[in-house]
């Protein structure tokens, strides 16, 4: 008999070890599950909160292409009628960012709820790039064209689905995403009528991840341009204090404009707004159009200027960037109504 009890304790220990193993398995297999999930089927997954609340609603979706498929999110003031057909800015954000954080940061938002457009945000996967960065340095390997392919469709969907004008279409980034959004606007000039980098590299000096590194750092020399390529309007604002992209990528994408578009004057001022930190503005004209813009400001780091105190990447003593790309983008949008 104390055999017998001996052994159905050592099978009743055996069995309660067995199924916690088992379910520690089961429980983390689950949450291998549900964090692939929400990159893999975002349509799944809760929409977080809204960062722009009673000014509009803010909505997924979720694109696709040959390269896979991205969720996004958009911005859609209260007020827009049914027929009518508003402008779209489409917002990158940088690493370590998702849709609401870089709306929160730059409160494009609430510009777009007074000027009446729709603010497109893609959102990175973290399958494709643990850091949320836009792959934008992958053009040898294809993953940036991939990407980029997949944002186009989201202007797609939006533009069908929610009525955005086609002909009025900005795409803006911040550090990975400005390097996606200039990629974006010489891979595809037709499609965008301005672009905004904001701390971020030009197309041409990377192709990998270990030379984009090299060009974020300003050693990457400079890019071969075409003259007469016809790419959309472009404006640059960099900070003389960024120790993550130096400055010198700022003076590279003017100057890759410049050259594509046959721009020979240079114009350039000194401005400061209030206590907000003073900048200088340089534009390079062909005629009287303007090709590209720099705004270097001075002491600002590696952060969007003028944006929410307290979110990451973002500075408010640096002057508006969101209203100076606003004044931007709006006087090409006007050459198309």
């Amino acid at each position: 008999m104390p055999k017998r009890s001996s052994t159905a304790a050592l099978r009743k220990a055996w069995n309660k070890g067995l199924r916690a193993v088992t379910g520690q398995v089961v429980r983390a297999a689950t949450k291998v599950a549900r964090d692939a999930t929400k990159d893999a089927m975002p349509g799944l997954t809760k929409t977080p909160p809204h960062p722009s609340p009673g000014l509009g609603d803010w909505l997924s979706g979720l694109a696709t292409a040959r390269a896979g498929m991205r969720r996004f999110r958009l911005f859609r003031p209260i007020g827009l009628s049914a027929g009518e057909r508003p402008p779209l800015i489409v917002m990158l954000h940088g690493c370590g960012q998702d849709p609401a954080g870089f709306a929160r940061s730059t409160r494009m938002n609430r510009l777009a709820a007074r000027e009446r457009f729709l603010v497109l945000y893609p959102e990175q996967s973290r399958l494709a790039n643990p850091q949320r960065c836009w792959n934008w340095f992958e053009t040898e390997s294809g993953r940036a064209q991939g990407e980029a392919a997949l944002i186009l469709a989201a202007i797609d969907q939006v533009c069908l689905l929610h009525g955005a004008d086609r002909e009025r279409v900005a795409v803006v980034g911040l550090s990975a995403g400005a390097g996606m959004a200039a990629l974006l606007a010489t891979l595809h000039p037709e499609r965008f009528q301005a672009v905004a980098m904001h701390s971020g590299v030009p197309p041409g000096l990377a192709s990998s991840a270990t030379t984009a590194l090299r060009a974020m750092r300003g050693n990457a020399g400079a890019a071969v341009v075409d003259g007469g390529t016809a790419w959309p309007p472009l404006l640059v604002i960099q900070g003389n204090k960024d120790r993550v992209v130096a400055a010198s990528n700022a003076f590279e994408a003017v100057r890759q404009w410049a050259l594509a578009a046959g721009a020979a004057t240079v114009h350039d001022r000194r401005l400061q707004r209030g206590k907000r930190l003073p900048m200088t503005v340089v534009e390079f004209k062909r005629g009287r159009s303007v090709a590209a813009t720099l705004v270097e400001i001075d002491g600002l780091g590696h952060a969007w200027s003028g944006g929410t105190a307290k979110e990451p990447f973002s500075d408010p003593a640096g002057p508006d960037a969101t209203a100076m790309i606003w004044r931007f983008v709006a006087k090409r949008f006007a050459t198309r109504e």
